[in-house]
């Protein structure tokens, strides 16, 4: 990463890294500011930034130098294969050291720089987030506004944009609003522009349900293309006064799959929609329209290499976890640019999707809690339906769980997440104001 404080280094550094991992390409986040606190402490002056302070500036390149060699050993010792170095990286002569120590260890460099001259969104960063740091834990907010604009003033007198045309590097320059790229190349260094690319910092909302309850889902059969239930319909029916109250007048799109029980869910509500055939459910292959307990009967092996590796395992004929991922990676590209989106969907569908955002691994992701009649919020709550659902939750190990409930309680009250707008993170550790509590606690629901 490259630029200055409050530039969103940290919140950009999260999302690549959140992405990446969520392809499943094994990625972690250094952040020097961690390595410095631990050096130096905390509740450092601003004058310990000042690059003509010699002794600061020597315990900053010793924090560099650690974080950097811990970076190393990790593509060495753990496989690594995308490391993200979070910190300034403002001058020439510190780019240039970095280059040499990675590309002498054969490891491809690639600067990312954000740059931002909108004094609105830079003072919102330091109120928002800055100052929750534990650099300035239990001072005065105006105070630490005020050292912190000095701290980056410090950063300014010797910041050096990205000019060298021998490095592979990406500028993104206003939140996004322009782009320059310099010596892109290699499949992973695409992927990740491209990301960047699609990456908007618009505050956003975006919620799930899964379809109401469908014919399928009261024999306990998986895939098919069912209608709705009697109560399904019933839930359909109340979406719109539910996504009123809860979503009041804000513009929404409605997202659907192409499968008949998502239309039928969505028929209802007053908004614009779009169908997206990577909004399918997974496919189940041979054993679609089948019953887990069916397939533990007449395909035992194959229901025992599902438990033992739910992601990775491929239904013959049909798809993974891994697979879906990949089928949804349009559509999550297409979320970043959007604002306000329902999407009505399927429960493994909506579980890649709610993996992204929440940072789930893939051991966790297909046991995500995704109940029927509920709508996720991807805030720090959920809405809930008082009309009632089988639950087709099945936890690791069991071959059926045949349970219904009056209500569902929120889906994710210990797990959901703020979209952030263009932030760094408060402690230089992660972006997002409110990271999930993992693992994902199961909702209790009442047999009727």
């Amino acid at each position: 990463m490259v630029g200055l404080p409050a530039r969103g280094k940290t919140y950009i550094a999260s999302k690549v890294s959140r992405y990446l991992t969520w392809l499943g390409i094994k990625t972690q986040v250094f952040h020097v500011g961690n390595y410095r606190r631990k050096l130096a402490g905390l509740n450092l002056p601003h004058t310990f930034f000042d690059p003509h302070n010699a002794e600061a500036m020597k315990t900053r390149r010793e924090a560099a130098a650690w974080a950097l060699r811990d970076m190393i050993a990790w593509f060495e010792k753990a496989e690594g294969t995308v490391g993200i170095l979070d910190a300034t990286n403002s001058t020439k002569k510190a780019r240039a050291w970095i280059h040499q120590e990675l590309t002498s260890k054969d490891i491809q460099v690639l600067f990312i720089e954000s740059i931002c001259e909108d004094e609105r969104v830079i003072l919102s960063n330091i109120k928002d987030v800055k100052l929750s740091s534990p650099d300035y834990r239990k001072r005065d907010p105006e105070v630490a506004t005020e050292d912190f604009m000095q701290r980056i003033r410090h950063y300014e007198a010797a910041y050096e944009t990205i000019t060298e045309q021998d490095l592979t590097y990406i500028k993104l320059i206003n939140v996004g609003s322009q782009f320059i790229i310099n010596m892109i190349r290699g499949y992973l260094e695409s992927r990740i522009v491209y990301y960047l690319m699609n990456l908007h910092t618009r505050p956003k909302r975006i919620w799930f349900s899964r379809h109401g309850e469908s014919l399928f889902n009261l024999e306990d059969k998986i895939g098919g293309d069912s209608g709705l239930s009697p109560r399904g319909e019933q839930y359909a029916l109340k979406l719109p006064e539910l996504v009123k109250q809860n979503i009041g007048d804000r513009p929404l799109t409605v997202w659907t799959s192409t499968m008949k029980r998502t239309i039928q869910t969505a028929r209802h509500l007053p908004f614009p929609k779009k169908q997206w055939k990577a909004l399918d459910e997974l496919d189940t292959g041979i054993c679609d329209g089948m019953t887990y307990n069916e397939i533990a009967a007449k395909y035992p092996d194959d229901f025992a290499k599902r438990d033992e590796d739910k992601f990775n395992y491929r239904y013959r004929g049909g798809e993974s976890y891994r697979d879906l991922v990949l089928r949804l990676e349009p559509v999550i590209m297409d979320l970043e640019r959007q604002e306000n989106i329902l999407i009505i969907s399927h429960q493994a569908t909506i579980r890649c999707m709610y993996a992204y955002f929440m940072g789930l691994s893939h051991d966790q992701l297909p046991y995500a809690r995704i109940p029927l009649h509920t709508i996720i919020e991807l805030t720090p709550r959920a809405y809930d339906f008082d009309v009632g659902a089988v639950d087709t939750f099945r936890p690791k190990g069991q071959v059926s769980r045949r349970l219904t409930n009056d209500k569902f309680v929120s889906a994710s009250t210990s797990s959901t997440v703020n979209i952030p707008t263009l932030q760094e993170g408060a402690s230089g550790e992660i972006a997002d104001a409110n990271a999930p509590i993992l693992p994902i606690t199961p909702v209790s629901v009442a047999p009727c």
